[in-house]
């Protein structure tokens, strides 16, 4: 079994809201609570979950571009989530992200060797023509000419912008990539590209990746393991082939039902599970299951305590009373 590079123990992120004329009520907004996983070196962690669920919010904390309230972050044994900027400096070369937006995540006011380039700069890794160099080359390991890098972001298409995004988290020679959404914003046949890419870059420089998103297939193909993330909560974590083959969180099933499915007769006979009622709001949530006012299986327990998430073998780890009756 793989080292783990990443560990998160109860990683919690909250956000202070303040209502009323003078500000006097408070309203805390819990994005992250309590999330709990471990990423092996060179392995993929799928992160899925609806829009809202807290999965950029926990890849961004992971990496320290948001503080964390509470919990830790273990990267190389090491406990960073206490790190101030001056600590995180010479980790965020080990440590970067791709964006989810590929249109505004690069400065347009920029050229792409500048784009590339700055990183280099910040962390004083090349100057004159071996900056210069490094620019092209890395341009050239995510498919693009070396011309491209006196171009500016908006002459480029949409897939080339999230390649040069790419070039620009590779620059500094990273360990872990947190992957937010890098697909979502791209054409099918686009997305097919990069994600074929970021594989092919994973077995080329031995890199570790969070893989946030939307589309379950996909995280099916790319990932090692994944978490099912809703209100900003884990509910379920196995390794990829067993959580598509086996679900045991209702969410986790009713998500896993909506895949669509290409022939024409097994989709007339598939069933899906189709959720009644809203998504709760993260604001002050109440105590219990956040999944219980759309849960077809809820029971009394579920509204008085949080459910943990227990390993139930195979490295299949569950939060639900319905599997963990004495927890």
């Amino acid at each position: 079994m793989p080292e783990n590079l990443l560990e998160v123990k109860g990683i919690k992120k909250y956000f202070v809201k303040r209502k009323g004329i003078f500000g006097g009520k408070v309203s805390t907004l819990k994005a992250v609570d309590n999330v709990s996983f471990k990423i092996g070196r060179g392995k993929t962690m799928g992160l899925v979950g609806e829009s809202g669920c807290g999965k950029t919010t926990t890849g961004r904390t992971i990496i320290k571009l948001y503080e964390p309230t509470g919990g830790q972050i273990i990267y190389k044994g090491k406990d960073i989530s206490g790190y101030n900027y001056k600590q995180m400096l010479p980790l965020r070369r080990s440590m970067q992200i791709i964006f989810q937006d590929p249109y505004a995540s690069l400065d347009s006011r920029m050229t792409v060797a500048d784009i590339i380039g700055e990183p280099l700069d910040i962390h004083k890794l090349a100057s004159g023509k071996d900056r210069e160099d490094r620019i092209k080359e890395l341009l050239r390991l995510v498919g693009l000419n070396d011309d491209h890098a006196s171009r500016y972001p908006h002459e480029f298409s949409g897939g080339q912008r999230q390649r040069i995004g790419i070039a620009r988290a590779l620059a500094v020679e990273p360990e872990f990539i947190v992957c937010d959404e890098p697909i979502s914003a791209l054409d099918v046949s686009i997305q097919a590209q990069i994600v074929n890419m970021l594989e092919d870059l994973q077995d080329r420089l031995g890199l570790t990746y969070l893989f946030i998103a939307h589309d379950l297939s996909m995280v099916r193909h790319i990932s090692d393991d994944v978490g099912v993330m809703y209100v900003g909560q884990l509910v379920e974590t196995a390794p990829s082939e067993e959580l598509y083959k086996h679900p045991l969180h209702p969410y986790t099933q009713a998500l896993l039902s909506a895949i669509p499915v290409p022939d024409p007769k097994m989709a007339k006979n598939r069933k899906r599970i189709l959720l009644k009622g809203d998504v709760p709001s993260p604001i002050d949530p109440p105590p219990g299951c956040r999944f219980k006012g759309r849960c077809p299986y809820a029971m009394d327990i579920c509204g008085e305590k949080d459910p943990e998430l227990v390993d139930v073998g195979s490295g299949h780890h569950v939060a639900c009373y319905l599997i963990n009756k004495d927890k």
